[in-house]
């Protein structure tokens, strides 16, 4: 069985499933290929399914959004956003659905010579916790709207809100169309070997093995993985604005967000950097973790023990390798899975802290003395998922902007949030294949078909 607990009362089961063994998968692709032809061939059908889906979802939001709180730790206020945002992006594929998909290209010979966007068949989607109906969905939708079917194996972490949500299309789509498979790494593989095409988000190192082994079967395969996302803040920026951006994009949800700020990079002297410093600290110390389910709380629990032993690890690391904790690192409680946000800085540019993610929340704060050297070191490590630039100098945004190695850039805004008709996703080892949403995730869940019509030979009376 596969169990799924809330992460701030870990006594309190919320879903608890049997796992979906390899020999399984193969009958559930098999019903999911056959829901998915007559699916395929009437896109308005698709249209009204997804709207329909869209109306469920509304009009369970208030359910829904007290699941994701208990099930993920996620504050109410994020949660609440999390559902509206699923919801609006079943509306924006339900209109998807039906926009035109192909081209008409002047032929050589008489007649016609056309292109349609066809769908792949079955889509195999695999999805973290941290947003366990958004994510889901910003896959699902899209694939649906481009006529595939949908096999999705959700976290472990998330069982209940994936449960939940498929138990609502059970009324509004087709039967097979959207299918829930627990389960773990022999789950996931057998998903990733059957299925036509491979949607994925996690960790770099589980993604860079659903990569390699979707495109060892020649499937394809896009992948968003983790970042390191820096923010610069350039010697003009507003102080009161930008501490409250930069806080809450590390440490809002416990820091548990690919998008989460990591690093703070100020451009200036060392009187500006400790003028920034504080007032980043102070607003960080003003977000106190509490019972996510409480409106006005910003951070909530870790998602488990080893994610909270794995951020109070990188504190003591820290700590012990010549950094100076400025606030935070250690646990809170006995019950869930709580601490205290920490900032560090002092660390060695090459430092493990600095270069990989901790996925909690945690971050540094550094001082260079330009532009140029600040872009230089939000450049400097594998990641390139998003950034953001915090100031008033349009000369030094625009260099900074256009020289970042990221697939977005945020100005006077913060690194986490993302608005679900744009193309996301990131440069180096943040992502791999195509960008989801927006229209690119029509694009990927589609291919082209190019149809010749010749004008044929028969005289015309």
């Amino acid at each position: 069985m596969i169990t799924s607990t809330s992460p701030q009362n870990p006594s309190d089961v919320v879903a608890s499933v049997p796992e979906v063994t390899p020999e399984e998968m193969v009958n559930i692709i098999a019903r999911s290929r056959a829901a998915q032809k007559e699916w395929g061939a009437n896109a308005m059908a698709r249209s009204n399914a997804l709207r329909e889906s869209a109306n469920a979802l509304r009009a369970h939001s208030q359910e829904l959004t007290d699941l994701i709180v208990r099930e993920v730790g996620k504050p109410i206020v994020e949660a609440r956003g999390e559902v509206g945002r699923a919801i609006a992006i079943l509306d924006y594929y339900a209109q998807a659905a039906i926009d035109p998909n192909g081209e008409t290209i002047p032929p050589t010979t008489p007649g016609f010579l056309i292109t349609q966007r066809v769908p792949h068949g079955v889509a195999g989607l695999i999805t973290p916790w941290n947003f366990p109906i958004a994510i889901p969905l910003w896959k699902a939708a899209p694939a649906l709207a481009a006529g595939n079917s949908v096999v999705l194996k959700p976290s472990t972490e998330a069982l209940g809100v994936a449960l939940r949500v498929a138990e609502l299309f059970e009324k509004t789509l087709p039967k097979d169309l959207f299918l829930i498979t627990p389960g773990h790494r022999g789950t996931a593989n057998a998903l990733i070997t059957q299925a036509d095409i491979i949607s994925f988000t996690g960790s770099v190192s589980v993604g860079q093995s659903v990569v390699a082994t979707a495109a060892g079967a020649g499937k394809p395969v896009q992948a968003e993985m983790g970042g390191q996302n820096p923010a610069i803040v350039l010697p003009d920026a507003d102080l009161a604005l930008t501490a409250t951006h930069l806080s809450q994009a590390s440490m809002g949800f416990a820091g548990q967000k690919c998008t989460a700020t990591s690093r703070f990079i100020v451009v200036g002297d060392e009187k500006r950097f400790v003028e920034v410093s504080d007032a980043i600290v102070a607003a960080v110390e003003a977000m106190a973790p509490a019972d996510p389910a409480q409106e006005g709380v910003l951070v909530g629990p870790l998602i488990n023990e080893v994610a909270r032993t794995e951020f109070t690890d990188a504190a003591a690391a820290a700590a012990a390798r010549g950094g100076r904790i400025l606030t935070g690192g250690g646990n809170i409680g006995d019950n869930g899975w709580f601490a205290k946000p920490a900032i560090v800085t002092g660390l060695k540019l090459d430092d493990e802290l600095m270069q990989e993610e901790v996925f909690a929340p945690f971050a540094s704060i550094t001082r260079v003395q330009s532009v140029d050297d600040a872009i230089t070191m939000a450049n400097g490590v594998r990641y390139g998922l998003t950034a953001s630039i915090h100031g008033r100098d349009i000369e030094a945004i625009i260099r900074a902007a256009t020289s970042l190695r990221t697939g977005m850039v945020k100005v006077n805004s913060p690194t986490a949030g993302v608005d679900f008709h744009a193309p996301f996703g990131g440069t180096k080892d943040s992502s791999y294949g195509q960008r989801e949403q927006g229209k690119d995730a029509m694009r990927f869940y589609s291919v082209t078909r190019t149809i010749t019509l010749g004008s044929g030979t028969k005289a015309i009376d």
